[in-house]
């Protein structure tokens, strides 16, 4: 029975990572998306027809990927916004890790992450947000519709 109703309700959730590198003054960012789900939301806003297990161009997926997770995933630190380099992304099982990073981000003592990934497909989608700084972590959890969470360190 469990098994049953697991089928109807399906988890959609994602995982962000992120942290800062006090060595390098780096901000880095990766974003586990399960691959199916990122995929229907970039072919739905896009209007295309999309496989970023197997691309025609990766280049292309890869811009694709880069635009959705810069208008869904914005990090704020100590007020000023962070803009994100993205760097690709892999498959692994069933879920696609992206890659980002910041350079000359000095160590922040307020962090604000505005993530609504995959909110305009799943009314029930979960976004995990872990973040890491001077080797304090942090985690909160963003339920749908909420899109916003600041941790100080």
């Amino acid at each position: 029975m469990t098994l049953w109703l697991t089928a109807l309700h399906p988890f959609y959730a994602s995982v962000t990572e992120i942290s800062h590198d006090a060595g390098k003054k780096e901000l880095q960012v990766s974003c586990r998306i399960f691959t199916d789900d990122l995929e229907n939301t970039l072919k739905a806003q896009y209007k295309i027809p999309l496989d970023i297990t197997h691309p025609a161009n990766r280049k292309q997926v890869e811009g694709y990927i880069s635009a959705y997770l810069s208008q869904h995933l914005v990090i704020t630190l100590d007020g000023k916004n962070v803009p994100l380099h993205f760097i690709g992304y892999k498959i692994e099982e069933d879920a696609v890790w992206s890659f980002l990073e910041a350079e000359n981000v000095p160590t922040p003592k307020k962090v604000q992450v505005k993530n609504n990934l995959l909110y305009e497909r799943h009314a029930t989608q979960t976004n995990m947000v872990h973040v890491l700084v001077g080797g304090e972590r942090k985690s909160t959890k963003l339920d749908n519709p909420k899109e916003v969470a600041v941790m100080g360190f």
